[in-house]
């Protein structure tokens, strides 16, 4: 599978069939060309946002990975599933990024399965200017999603004293949250809200495992607008329960596959080794690696401010499918709702499937991850968490590998609670 993503001007007047094609920056107008951010340079130039060349290719590269990502179709592989993504990427300057052609298809293979090959070539779009460009008075970066975590995460900063820019990505259903959170936690703070920005001319592949890597690019971009951009490390907060980054498969299926790996440490550590190899001066911070989502909200340092919005925060996977409306039933719902009983707190999200003692489930309504967290859970109390946990932590260091178990044992422990309040258990 290849695919080009090139300014308008460098892309082929004949195309070649078996290759995807994306503009950047710009629509060509032409109809079997999709395209990435139209327009958006402009709108960077006129909030006077003005990266360096470097900066600017790694976000170029993310969104052309995300991209490849929805568009190259799984079923058309030779498995079914495994990808060889040939992508080629027009940058400002190729050259050091040329240098981290491993580290980055190592970094990507891991988020998303895929075998990835990279080429990077001159004549990119050029980074937007500025004659004075914005410098924001801040301390930090933090996303904002209009999920749960999220919005601790930004509770938690604000409450110890920390100014953070929020950067958020545009989605259908979270827009109005993301800017009703900020109006309540620190209406005066600067909030960068950038759209999801690729259009496709075809088919698009439904699991989109590397679509969240625009989250860094975008928080890295933002980074560059802190004052203290050009004389120290600027943090980047990614506000996420360790129990979910860490991706463990509940069950030797499907459970997890589809899933991002975006806030996984070995990816995040992999793409924190290529900004320090190419000297870019920002620090990846997970503030909640070794915490449950019920932990996260039951130890939150507001809590008449978090129980204020927490309701209306988003965490299902098939939140639009539904209308705007939770599931109730898939794993992140499973794991929102045990949070809830976790911290104490009063759920009053609207479930569609409110009642998780799935008698008369239907196939045709959607995969049954109740039966699936179902079956990890006994096999945990039966088995021990090694059984659940098989080689997962293969990374983590000694001195880590207890914290990250113990976050696995905490957070099926919490999912275990909620199904036996529901008598599934």
């Amino acid at each position: 599978m290849k695919v080009i993503c090139a300014p308008v001007n460098e892309l082929p007047t004949i195309l070649d069939s078996n290759t995807k094609y994306f503009s950047l920056y710009s629509n060509s107008g032409r109809p079997n060309i999709s395209f990435i951010s139209n327009d958006w340079l402009r709108a960077l130039k006129r909030d006077n946002i003005a990266p360096s060349n470097l900066v600017w290719d790694f976000v170029t590269i993310a969104l052309s990975v995300a991209a490849s990502d929805l568009s190259c179709e799984r079923e058309k592989s030779e498995d079914g599933w495994t990808r060889q993504i040939e992508l080629k990427v027009y940058l400002c300057n190729p050259e050091p990024w040329r240098s981290q052609y491993k580290s980055l298809e190592k970094a990507f293979r891991f988020l998303t399965g895929d075998i990835w090959k990279f080429e990077f070539v001159n004549n990119g779009v050029q980074a937007p200017t500025s004659i004075i460009p914005i410098e924001i008075d801040v301390d930090c970066v933090s996303l904002l999603s209009g999920g749960m975590d999220s919005l601790i995460g930004a509770i938690d900063l604000i409450t110890n004293g920390l100014k953070p820019c929020f950067v958020s990505q545009e989605a259908k259903g979270d827009v109005e949250k993301q800017k009703a959170f900020t109006r309540q936690l620190a209406p005066s703070q600067q909030h960068f809200r950038w759209k999801n920005p690729i259009s496709l001319s075809g088919r698009n592949e439904s699991s989109t495992r590397g679509r969240s890597i625009i989250f860094l690019g975008y928080a890295l971009l933002a980074a560059t607008t802190l004052s203290k951009w050009k004389t120290s490390t600027v943090d980047i907060y990614v506000p996420e329960n360790g129990f979910i980054s860490l991706n463990i498969a509940l069950n030797s299926g499907r459970l997890g596959s589809l899933s991002t790996k975006t806030t996984h440490p070995v990816f995040l550590g992999l793409i924190q080794d290529i900004w320090n190899n190419l000297g870019i001066n920002a620090k990846i911070v997970t503030p909640y690696q070794f915490k449950t989502k019920g932990e996260m909200l039951q130890e939150c340092k507001n809590q008449d401010l978090v129980q204020s919005l927490v309701c209306s925060t988003t965490s299902c996977g098939k939140y639009l499918t539904h209308g705007r409306t939770h599931c109730g039933r898939c794993v992140p719902c499973m794991v929102r709702r045990a949070a809830f009983l976790k911290a104490g707190i009063a759920d009053f999200t609207i479930y569609k499937y409110r009642d998780l003692n799935n008698n008369g489930f239907s196939k045709t309504q959607g995969p049954n991850d109740v039966n699936a967290v179902a079956s990890a859970y006994v096999k945990y109390q039966n088995k021990g968490i090694e059984r659940i946990i098989c080689g997962a932590l293969s990374f983590s260091s000694t001195n880590d590998r207890h914290k990250y178990v113990g976050v696995v044992e905490r957070g099926l422990t919490e999912l275990g609670k909620l199904l036996e309040e529901h008598e599934v258990l």
